[in-house]
């Protein structure tokens, strides 16, 4: 069965709500850089984006989950709509759309452009996924390459002329990425000799643009041993040389056959088989890891994008189907004969639909504030304003990239149960949807990884200045929610829960400082859980307080004021009360899993 044309993707009404209700995206035009910008270009580019998605992208999603790229002949050969899907999605403006005038951009705030790229993603993440990762790759160049490297690879990159991946991970080492041994050997003409292999880099090969830029990661010869002795290369498939490309010794080995996200490849490569692949300097050398965490960190916050949109989109699937199937009749009714009600009336459906809610909505308000911290992070024009939104943002993202992927898998498992069925039938797409949403949760740095940045390293930074900002960002919600008649008990739940988070970080931090490093970390992910509950209460305590105010000035769309105050009420019965229960798991540093000897499984 095809894609359910009426599927929205995101809703229009929540996407207003969360930018301008929520949150007050025409107040960054007050900012210098976005000044020439008003609500009305914000509007522009949201309905050029929603028309694709819908229109374009979402009816091609199924043609290439049920039909991969594929791997003959050394060459990954993708599917043919993206010949099409490609330049379309270019032209868009989105490659360009945050980047200043200077390399043809439209200088517009990262949390516009962040709300337009979910519909993108919500219709065929894997097409989305191509340009998210050469938007990335440009940027990168766009920062710390050469004038020749942004002439010749950043600009062709912005246009959409050529694609860009990030070449990290080495099959010996993972995610480990002290231990890359890609070698780089320096030429007389100022390139380096790159060999060895990469795995698992997504869309390391295509046949819809003439060229691929790999920003790899290798180490220079006599480097420092670990992270210290990692310099960066722009290493593209097909080199200029002599005014033409040519073969540059790039060579895909295998293509790895994924669950989800099967449009874009994940693909094994070889630099170097003949000696003759050359790659050029990017950053200072040794400091590659450095310029690379700017990458992996905007990729973070579009894996954080796509599990909020993924979530999104069987949610919206899953409600229509909820209010559209009969089957079965009221609690307590026992006329027969009386027609069968839509499954959506079972308070057991309307549980799973609402949850599906406060996960997707949270998730998204959740990935919006972080992006406008990055907006603030770069153009706020007092230095120790962008600090601040720089080190809460700091701390968001191993959140924003978590509690999407985790949670929304959840969702989208939900989706599937609300189809009964039909949900697991591959006939219907909610299972499709859930293949996908599962690679979220490894990309980019594992969840485990990510507990571990949040409390080794990001709710510790600056002597847990970051936590400081966050509790303040709190207070100033609880206080705007308080004034708009949000429900007192919510407030002060907040507060209290914010408050034993603080209580705990500093214990644990404490022991870190005693030389306990494993007790400190051991319950690093249920630090992560509890602090996204946290996190999305906030986001749900926010919400609560702009509709509260929507219903006070008599805005049209009661249903929608009043179904964002249900969501928040159930965040609060229902999620918040388990923080106390993860609070002492790591407190008390229960051993049960690190006593655990390999043996005894």
């Amino acid at each position: 069965m095809n894609a359910s044309s009426a599927n929205p993707l995101l809703s229009d009404r929540d996407v207003s709500f969360q930018l301008y209700e929520v949150l007050d995206a025409s107040g960054l035009c007050a900012l210098p850089a976005f000044s020439e910008h008003s609500r009305e270009t914000f509007e522009l580019l949201l309905d050029n984006v929603r028309r694709f998605a819908r229109e374009v992208l979402f009816p091609t999603y199924r043609l290439m989950d049920t039909e991969p790229p594929a791997f003959r002949e050394g060459r990954i050969h993708a599917h043919p709509l993206m010949r099409r899907l490609y330049p379309g999605m270019a032209e868009l403006g989105l490659l360009t759309a945050t980047r200043p005038p200077e390399v043809g951009g439209q200088r517009l705030p990262l949390t516009v452009a962040s709300a337009a790229s979910v519909y993108l993603m919500a219709a065929n993440l894997s097409a989305y996924g191509y340009l998210g990762l050469t938007l990335g790759a440009a940027h990168l160049l766009e920062v710390f390459g050469t004038p020749w490297l942004r002439e010749e690879f950043m600009a062709r990159l912005y246009r959409g002329e050529w694609t860009g991946t990030m070449a990290l991970t080495e099959p010996q080492a993972g995610s480990s990425l002290a231990d890359v041994k890609t070698r780089a050997t320096p030429s007389t003409d100022g390139t380096y000799k790159i060999s060895g292999s990469k795995i698992f880099i997504s869309g390391a090969d295509q046949d819809f643009t003439e060229n691929v830029v790999h920003l790899t990661l290798a180490r220079i010869e006599g480097a420092p041993p670990g992270t210290r002795g990692i310099s960066l290369f722009a290493v593209p498939t097909r080199r200029p040389q002599g005014g033409r490309l040519v073969d540059n010794d790039v060579r895909v080995a295998g293509a790895i056959h994924k669950i989800g996200w099967r449009g874009l490849p994940s693909c094994v490569l070889n630099y170097g088989e003949a000696g003759d692949c050359r790659g050029w300097l990017v950053g200072p050398e040794h400091r590659g890891l450095a310029c690379m965490f700017q990458m992996m960190n905007e990729a973070r916050i579009m894996v954080g994008l796509n599990g909020v949109s993924t979530a999104s989109v069987a949610y919206h699937e899953a409600l229509a189907y909820a209010r559209s199937r009969p089957q079965g009749r009221p609690a307590g009714a026992k006329d027969a004969v009386q027609p069968q009600a839509p499954i959506i009336e079972h308070a057991d459906v309307r549980r799973m639909m609402l949850r599906q809610k406060a996960i997707v909505e949270g998730g998204l308000s959740l990935l919006l504030a972080a992006s406008w911290q990055a907006d603030l992070a770069a153009h706020a024009p007092e230095e120790a304003a962008r600090r601040r939104a720089g080190l809460l943002l700091d701390l968001l993202t191993p959140v924003a990239k978590t509690f999407p992927a985790e949670k929304g898998y959840e969702a989208n498992a939900l989706a599937l149960q609300v189809h009964g069925g039909y949900g697991y039938s591959s006939e219907y797409l909610p299972e499709a949807w859930l293949r996908d949403q599962k690679l979220n949760s490894i990309h980019e740095g594992t969840t485990g990884i990510q507990g571990l940045d949040l409390l080794g390293r990001k709710a510790m930074a600056a002597g847990g200045e970051a936590l400081r900002i966050f509790s303040e960002e709190v207070a100033a919600t609880a206080a705007r929610a308080r004034k708009a008649g949000v429900e007192e008990g919510w407030c002060a739940a907040m507060e209290r829960t914010l408050e034993a988070v603080g209580a705990l970080t500093l214990t644990l931090g404490s022991l870190g400082m005693a030389g306990e490093v494993e007790q400190m970390l051991r319950h690093s992910a249920d630090y992560m859980e509890l602090f996204s509950i946290v996190a999305v209460a906030w986001r749900w305590l926010e919400q609560a307080a702009a509709a509260r105010e929507g219903l006070a000035r008599g805005s049209e769309g009661r249903d929608f004021y009043e179904g964002k105050l249900c969501a928040a009420q159930y965040w609060f019965a229902v999620e918040v009360p388990r923080v106390p229960h993860l609070v002492e798991l790591c407190r008390s540093c229960e051993d049960s899993y690190t006593r655990m000897h390999s043996e005894w499984f």
